[in-house]
């Protein structure tokens, strides 16, 4: 979305409502073929965060008893609008990134394969049992969702990483918290729109922007049960850390090869004008 003094507004996406972030701390988005800012990103501090939190836990309450043939209709949904919006999510990654359109494209499909692949959570979620473990023992598994997870993502891949796990999350009964790089926030904000037609409800799908305050409240909030992350390794080594001395699940990719910001120019400003 536009404003008047940048070209693209950043909001958080709380209870299914885009919602003003009115953080401190000002990180400033730019378009790297031109050097131009387009965009602001602020923190989103810890009261908000966990405002966003306690809406994914009333959110999961619900979402966890919906029949899981029921869920993964909604990520049949999302898979059909992403696909027919692919192009336009493709030329934001470039927008805000740099990518040439044709890499960005690739990233797109890559995150469509995901939702795709989530569609399969009906096979995901299957218990099993063994009878006669021992004598007149029967043993019996079930897999059943957890709660919220909270997901921080990379600047290299805007879209890619974040779809890594958003439809495996919510497919299995959880609820989910997407936190951007604050540095490539806005392919993450063109989805919004595609989660609000695919028709998920409210609190199912957050984003919260910022960066280490915004995280370090994720992190601290007793309500987020497991972060996935990926960046770099420090980052990791202190995500993996903090989120395990607070008994929370974590995973984290680290140590990845950083891709450039930079792109031709005369590639981004043929974009500019399909």
């Amino acid at each position: 979305m536009k404003t008047e003094n940048m070209e693209y507004k950043v909001f958080n996406y709380v209870n299914g409502q885009r919602v003003e972030n009115k953080g401190k701390t000002e990180y400033r988005v730019f378009n790297p073929a031109f050097g131009k800012q387009i965009a602001s990103v602020f923190d989103t501090g810890a009261e908000d965060v966990n405002k966003a939190v306690d809406y994914a836990y009333d959110a999961f309450l619900k979402w966890s008893k919906i029949p899981i043939t029921d869920r993964i209709k909604y990520l049949f949904r999302l898979e059909n609008l992403m696909r027919e919006n692919a192009d336009e999510l493709a030329k934001m990654v470039t927008i805000e990134h740099g990518k040439t359109f044709k890499e960005a494209q690739g990233e797109v499909l890559r995150a469509i394969e995901n939702v795709e692949a989530a569609c399969s959570s009906t096979y995901n979620i299957m218990g099993k049992n063994n009878k006669n473990i021992s004598a007149g023992i029967d043993e019996e598994l079930i897999r059943v969702p957890m709660g919220v997870f909270a997901a921080i993502t990379p600047f290299n891949f805007p879209i890619m990483v974040a779809f890594w796990f958003i439809p495996y999350a919510i497919g299995l009964g959880n609820t989910i918290i997407v936190k951007p790089s604050e540095k490539t926030p806005l392919t993450m904000q063109k989805t919004l729109d595609l989660f609000d037609k695919a028709g998920f409800p409210p609190g199912v799908i957050s984003v919260v922007n910022g960066a280490v305050d915004t995280v370090n409240a994720l992190l601290n909030n007793d309500k987020i049960v497991g972060v996935s992350f990926v960046g770099s390794t420090g980052a990791a080594k202190y995500i993996v850390s903090t989120a395990s001395a607070k008994h929370k699940r974590s995973q984290a990719g680290a140590s990845a090869k950083i891709m450039s910001l930079l792109c031709q120019t005369q590639t981004l400003k043929r974009l500019y004008h399909t």
